[in-house]
């Protein structure tokens, strides 16, 4: 074979819809998006089931830790511009940690999160996916790992760039999720605000002149959770999915026969939780096989099973026949989702168990700033460095820090299925 066809070009550029034109910026990234473990995130839908109410939301967690790798790439331009050092080795390791920070993703992303298993956050898997790509390329994510944990205490402004208020995740997909599902209210200023970027003892900060930008990131992030991620369509359709999930594992727990491709069925048979993780490598191997494709096909063969409960929900689903869904800002009583439930059970012939997969109330939270947590600070002209709340003269802003709870009921229409 002549040598010029021996050749493993790794200079690649991808065409993103919303970027443009963008580099992989270095052999180990590349390397990275080539893994079978990330490979998988193609499979994994960044919005969940929000495509139905809004058709276009297809994209995957793949476009989107593309996006926000591309964006760190900005970022650390800019700081290196103000005179901030970021090794090469540290670039490397920032832009793996953002690359890979959502890695650990099961299907349909947040909304069976807890479900597949037990109290195991998604950021948590990433953690153990990370450990084991790092163990198979012999320790070159070591410094990745530190980063990623919040742990390279030298520069925790690169840890911030990951994780944090004002991080690349969020930068990208806000306008992300916006450009798919088509909500403008979600568009923000991504190149102003990384513009506006600098470090302060070791620190993220913004600079004043982008505290405008800051506002209307922090409102764009409140309309898109009520808009999309939190619309009251997508959270029915959620819920169903999430109680035909936990049918399936009750049948499969009794004994009962549940078609299930064999990563699935893992996850039905076993209740699996951190420890499960940390002493034995095959249950990640099990979750590294599991995606959205494992679920919906699950549930189309599950609309003919022989079980009520788990049949007429599948179906539903699938044909797209969701719930109806009530929110109100006080809480249901109890007499308003026993009267659902009676009727439920009387059309259907369920019995009080069978009838609470179909009848249930939830809370829903919405906080676009946590004063707690990660505050975005702004480095004003004087030198001082204030909370972004403080900064700011829109008074609205503050308001966005005070979590906003919504209950909602849940139920069927009467309609045969």
């Amino acid at each position: 074979m002549r040598p010029h066809l021996q050749r493993n070009n790794k200079n690649k550029i991808v065409n993103d819809p919303v970027y443009g034109f963008i580099t992989i910026p270095n052999i180990l990234i590349y390397d990275l998006i080539q893994h079978p473990y990330f490979q998988r995130l193609r499979r994994i839908t960044q919005l969940g089931l929000s495509n139905l109410v809004y058709p276009g939301a297809m994209h995957t967690r793949f476009h989107h830790v593309l996006g926000a790798t591309h964006l760190m790439t900005l970022a650390i331009a800019v700081l290196r511009r103000k005179g901030h050092e970021i090794t090469l080795d540290e670039e490397e390791a920032v832009l793996a940690a953002i690359l890979l920070h959502d890695i650990g993703h099961g299907p349909f992303s947040h909304a069976l999160e807890y479900d597949i298993v037990n109290n195991v956050s998604h950021e948590k898997i990433s953690t153990f996916f990370i450990e084991e790509i790092n163990r198979q390329m012999n320790g070159k994510l070591d410094l990745t790992l530190l980063i990623f944990q919040n742990k390279y205490t030298k520069k925790p402004f690169l840890y911030q760039l990951v994780s944090s208020q004002l991080d690349m995740d969020r930068l990208d997909y806000l306008n992300r999720d916006s450009f798919y599902s088509g909500v403008t209210e979600g568009q923000i200023g991504a190149d102003r605000i990384i513009e506006m970027l600098n470090v302060y003892e070791g620190n993220l900060v913004v600079e004043e002149k982008g505290i405008y930008s800051v506002e209307k990131f922090l409102v764009a992030r409140r309309f898109m959770y009520w808009q999309v991620y939190l619309h009251k369509t997508v959270v029915a359709a959620e819920f169903m999915l999430i109680n035909i999930l936990r049918r399936a594992k009750e049948l499969t727990r009794q004994g009962k026969g549940v078609f299930a491709p064999p990563a699935l069925k893992f996850f039905l048979e076993n209740d699996i939780r951190e420890q499960d993780f940390l002493e034995n490598k095959e249950v990640l191997k099990h979750f590294a096989n599991l995606d959205d494709a494992d679920i919906i096909s699950s549930f189309k063969v599950w609309q003919y099973h022989e079980d009520k409960v788990l049949s007429i929900l599948s179906r539903k689903l699938i044909q797209r026949k969701l719930f109806k869904i009530e929110v109100d800002k006080s809480e249901y009583g109890i007499d308003r989702i026993n009267f659902e439930r009676e009727l439920v059970k009387a059309y259907y012939s369920l019995t009080d168990e069978e009838a609470k997969y179909f009848v249930y109330s939830e809370t829903l939270t919405n906080s676009a700033y946590n004063l707690m947590k990660q505050n975005i600070k702004i480095l004003m002209k004087s030198g001082e460095v204030v909370d972004a709340s403080k900064a700011s003269d829109n008074y609205n802003l503050e308001a966005l820090s005070k979590t906003v709870t919504k209950y909602f009921l849940s139920y069927p229409l009467m309609d045969k299925v």
